[in-house]
């Protein structure tokens, strides 16, 4: 095949041609790259993962540090209030700080953790005031520092300090045990009512209840009502002795408002051989006062819902601090056990209540 003439020049221009195209893109191409390295991350890097988490958070509810106060914690009673709220903790997402006084009577420590408390800086304070009008302040000094507090078991003459009250209609229980008491006795007899401690607003209740309602037995006589057996199982006891002596145990029926006085009387009752002749209605469970219930030693015994009241005042500090509006007042529920009901279902959970 010949080979043109014009070749040679062909490839000369067309090697040119190239070099100079080179020439021209080079600049452009460098150009380009420049222009895509300034172009923002995509949205799946470092920053995007904080961002993302960021949304998260905020769509995350608080985890709420709550405190719960009651007036003691050794008692039935207090262990199933801990169960109830440590339960609502779980359900709603917060965490409680269990705190009482190592004593039923000691005020002063009480208002000590109130006060350490909103120093700490929980968001929300569930309190069962040892004295209606003793934590009034540490109450009042919590609201100021921006700490609600929700009331429970017993209440606090200061109804615009709390949030909400969450506790047994007292007043309706004492008039329940009086009832109980006439019931068993036929509506005539003496009795002896016996106090708990000054300023224990809840227990208040149910004496004024009890002395409201055994006032419609007119053969039913009150050997005493203004007598305090104090916050432990011995004092009881020895007060009630006292009682006995002073009326020749001729007494035949008593009413203790609360688990620790109902305890110390079952054992005055059956060291003075009395067990079964008296009619004996208690307030609160414990584990000596099912089995005299269950050997007809005791004529009733008022039932609470500790379980519930924990849950109710946890459940209800935390409706508060996410906004929403909560009832000024949560009645817990008020029961009677007797030998007749007591293997009820209902009544065996209240006798049994779960424990923290």
């Amino acid at each position: 095949m010949k080979t043109s003439p014009l070749s040679p020049l062909r490839s000369l221009l067309f090697t040119n041609y190239f070099s100079s195209a080179q020439l021209l893109l080079t600049p452009l191409l460098l150009l380009l790259v420049f222009f895509l390295g300034c172009q923002p991350p995509e949205e799946n890097g470092p920053a995007a993962d904080s961002q993302t988490k960021s949304d998260s958070n905020a769509n995350t509810p608080k985890r709420y540090k709550i405190a719960v106060v009651p007036k003691g914690t050794t008692h039935v009673f207090w262990k199933s209030v801990h169960y109830g709220a440590a339960k609502a903790a779980e359900e709603f997402g917060a965490d409680i700080l269990f705190q009482g006084p190592q004593k039923e009577d000691d005020r002063d420590q009480q208002i000590s953790l109130v006060q350490s408390l909103t120093i700490k800086g929980v968001d929300g304070i569930c309190l069962a005031p040892l004295d209606s009008e003793a934590l009034i302040r540490p109450v009042e000094e919590a609201k100021k520092a921006g700490i609600p507090t929700v009331i429970f078991d017993s209440g606090l003459k200061a109804p615009d300090s709390i949030v909400s009250y969450v506790a047994t209609d007292n007043y309706l229980g004492g008039q329940m045990a009086a009832e109980s008491m006439a019931k068993a006795l036929n509506e005539k007899g003496r009795v002896i009512m016996l106090r708990y401690a000054v300023g224990s607003e809840s227990t208040e209740q149910r004496e004024e209840g009890f002395l409201a309602k055994i006032k419609e037995y007119p053969q039913i006589e009150v050997l005493s009502s203004d007598q305090y057996a104090g916050t432990s199982v011995m004092s009881s006891v020895d007060k009630t002795q006292q009682l006995f002596q002073r009326f020749d145990n001729k007494v035949d029926g008593i009413f203790a408002v609360c688990e620790s006085n109902a305890d110390g009387v079952l054992k005055a009752i059956e060291d003075s051989g009395l067990a079964g002749k008296i009619v004996f209605v208690g307030f609160d469970p414990s584990e000596n006062l099912r089995a005299a219930l269950a050997e007809k030693k005791m004529s009733a015994i008022i039932l609470q819902d500790p379980v519930n009241m924990g849950y109710q005042a946890v459940k209800t500090m935390i409706e508060h601090l996410n906004g929403t509006e909560v009832e000024k007042r949560i009645d817990t529920g008020e029961f009677i056990a007797t030998p007749e009901n007591i293997n009820d279902e209902k009544m065996k959970t209240l006798l049994n209540p779960a424990q923290k």
